[in-house]
């Protein structure tokens, strides 16, 4: 068997070799999200719980005319985060300044960001956990005071002059909430977990998306779409728009069952979501180990991947669906996985040697050790 060797340009990656599975957004994604993001959290689909008590809390601030707390939003990419903040900015009929932790990797980065806002402002930090720590500790007074101190100068010299921050709201997004320091996380004021979709969710993406796009599409497509959607609206949208490209050109355009998993099959996305990535490594560790175990760093070689790929990238869809299991020896595939590839798993796994009789040596022969003489 040969390893998996991902070309950029094969049907089953997107633009610059990224996966069509992948939560990740491209450039493409963003200006497409754009356009077919909700306005208000009545026209948010999904996060039902998150989406009532940030009701709550919004409804609550513009009738004590204050800004809302902040808000901290932690999920997989892909859910409505950044989605979610606009929509805070929006209720409030406040501007939004949106920026990223990577971004911010020195304390007077943010001190320039927070001293530009304006009064009511609704700041949105991407992947927060990955702001540098100096920044982080300028933002705990920011959060609570509204102010931070400036250093102006070096050594014994340095002075540090206040500076008066106007009311903001924070809206931090991050995809592990684990990583955030304590300190930062308790002065949140709303924490909002986001789940997967439910593919009856999905559908209705799907549905509101067509419209917006002016598609023809079968209810049965969009359930088609939705089943490999591995839960994420962001990468239900990308597989409609492919799916409408394959059924403009090859059909009349109209978005059937059958045209939805014919196009799906080209992009080689399977009916529960798994792309060639996915299936190379359960195929590896089905026919190559036996259903494993098997070590990460055996298992990405055999696939011709990075380990951190494998461990983050493929691993994680694979878990969630039950097809593969980390345990302290390595990576294991579940019965689910043989069934999903069509494949009969071993009778019984070869297990520990039995240990010998008391009377019997090493070759087999009784009589036990030889005696000294």
């Amino acid at each position: 068997m040969t390893p998996y060797d991902p070309d950029p340009s094969a049907p089953g990656l997107g633009p610059g070799g990224d996966r069509l599975v992948t939560a990740a957004a491209d450039g493409e994604d963003r200006a497409v999200e754009a356009a077919l993001r909700p306005k208000d959290l009545a026209e948010f689909i999904g996060q039902e719980r998150v989406r009532e008590q940030l009701s709550l809390v919004l409804q609550a601030a513009r009738q004590r005319g204050a800004t809302p707390d902040h808000v901290l939003l932690s999920g997989p990419p892909g859910l409505g985060k950044t989605t979610l903040s606009m929509i805070i900015a929006a209720e409030m009929n406040a501007p939004i300044r949106i920026t990223s932790g990577p971004a911010i990797q020195h304390a007077g980065d943010l001190a320039a960001i927070l001293s530009s806002l304006t009064e009511g402002e609704v700041l949105f930090l991407d992947e927060i956990h990955r702001m540098s720590r100096p920044a982080e500790e300028m933002l705990y007074m920011a959060m609570e005071d509204f102010r931070v101190d400036v250093i102006v100068g070096k050594g014994p010299g340095a002075t540090a002059i206040p500076l008066e921050l106007p009311p903001f709201t924070l809206v931090g997004a991050t995809t592990r909430a684990g990583l955030l320091p304590p300190p930062l996380r308790d002065r949140f004021g709303f924490t909002g977990h986001m789940e997967f979709y439910a593919p009856a969710e999905l559908e209705r993406v799907l549905h509101r998306s067509a419209r917006l796009l002016d598609l023809d599409i079968d209810p049965a497509g969009a359930a088609e779409i939705a089943g490999r959607s591995r839960g994420t609206p962001r990468i239900a949208n990308r597989l409609l728009r492919r799916v409408r490209d394959y059924a403009q050109v090859k059909h009349d355009g109209r978005i059937t069952p059958e045209i939805a998993a014919q196009a799906l099959d080209v992009y080689e996305v399977d009916g529960r979501g798994l792309d060639r990535l996915d299936r190379a490594v359960l195929d590896v560790l089905l026919r190559l180990f036996g259903g494993g175990p098997v070590g990460l760093s055996t298992l990405a070689v055999a696939v011709g991947e990075e380990s951190e790929t494998v461990e983050e990238v493929a691993e994680p869809f694979l878990v969630r669906e039950g097809l593969l299991a980390r345990t302290p020896r390595g990576r294991i595939a579940t019965a689910a996985a043989w069934q999903h590839l069509g494949l009969t798993p071993p009778a019984a796994p070869p297990g520990p040697r039995p240990p010998l009789p008391a009377q019997q040596d090493l070759f087999g022969l009784p009589g036990g050790p030889p005696a000294e003489g």
